[in-house]
């Protein structure tokens, strides 16, 4: 065949490294092979793949239609070792685990520590998505597991969803701001001046979603939960947060939480994951991330 696999991870380094001597350095390789690979392709395909921009090397249209679709062929090379893998031992090789920024990482990491313990060999590769990019993450299958995702409009073939945390809101602000001087309860008018944070959702390919935000507001995104905390403590701005986040700094007194005229509603966050996934790696994160869930406050 004219592409071969190891073509396409060729193809696959440059774009994301974004130089032959990146791909070369990420693969292991000397650059001259990575150029050689590239020049010998274009010529049994007929076309240019990359053109030179300074020192960048991008993608042609062509190259680019070549490369989209030539990585849903590693990734379909990659499950059919990782059913091997399954069939032979029953431990995955790898396993993708997404974490929803709502969660907390603190409640996850021993779970890690203890499935270390049994020396299985599996490869666990964690990612934060931020609210719709943990659906598109379990549906496009970029995540085996999430972990504190919400729960889709409609049902998702092949994926199950059991609750596992509910969240309740506070409108927050730093110890210092000048609304904590203001007359209470709050009116959006007060709140308005103010910058909000919020969090940008990680999808890459849905609608973007976004919640608890006033109408004509400034507002500062920032990529995960743990940023926006600290935005509000440094008093970039003013924003909802999750409680359970957060009850450590309100004890301390570094966030203040005041009363407003409009509520957050409390919402569900969920553990999904694949059930044709018959993997033990699976089913034992599984089991424990839903065990853990019921203990937590």
């Amino acid at each position: 065949m004219k592409l071969t696999l190891e073509a396409l991870e060729v193809l696959d380094a440059i774009d994301k490294k974004g130089s032959f001597a990146g791909a070369a350095n990420a693969l292991f390789r000397v650059p001259s092979t990575v150029t050689y690979m590239v020049q010998k392709l274009e010529d049994d395909l007929g076309f240019a793949i990359f053109r030179r921009e300074g020192r960048r090397s991008l993608l042609t249209p062509a190259g680019l239609v070549l490369l989209e679709q030539g990585r849903e062929l590693l990734l379909s090379a990659q499950r059919i070792i990782e059913s091997a893998h399954q069939v032979n031992s029953g431990w995955e090789s790898t396993l993708n685990i997404a974490i929803d920024t709502l969660w907390d990482l603190k409640v996850f990491y021993p779970l890690l520590i203890e499935f270390h313990q049994l020396n299985t060999g599996v490869q666990i590769n964690l990612t934060e998505e931020v609210m719709g990019g943990s659906l598109e993450a379990i549906v496009e299958k970029r995540a085996d597991i999430v972990i504190g995702g919400p729960l889709p409009v409609a049902n998702i073939q092949g994926v199950k969803f059991e609750k596992i945390l509910s969240t309740t809101w506070q409108f927050v602000v730093a110890k210092n701001h000048p609304l904590i001087k203001h007359k209470l309860l709050l009116e959006e008018e007060d709140i308005r001046p103010f910058p909000t944070i919020t969090i940008k959702d990680s999808s890459k390919n849905s609608p973007i979603l976004s919640h608890r935000v006033f109408d004509n507001q400034t507002t500062v995104r920032v990529a995960t939960m743990e940023q926006k905390i600290m935005a509000v403590i440094e008093g970039v701005g003013v924003g909802f947060l999750p409680y359970h986040k957060i009850k450590q700094y309100l004890a301390s007194g570094e966030l203040v939480s005041l009363a407003i005229n409009k509520s957050a509603p409390a919402t569900s966050q969920y553990c999904s994951w694949h059930i044709n996934n018959k993997g033990k790696a699976m089913k034992w994160f599984v089991d424990k991330i839903l065990t853990t869930a019921q203990t937590c406050p």
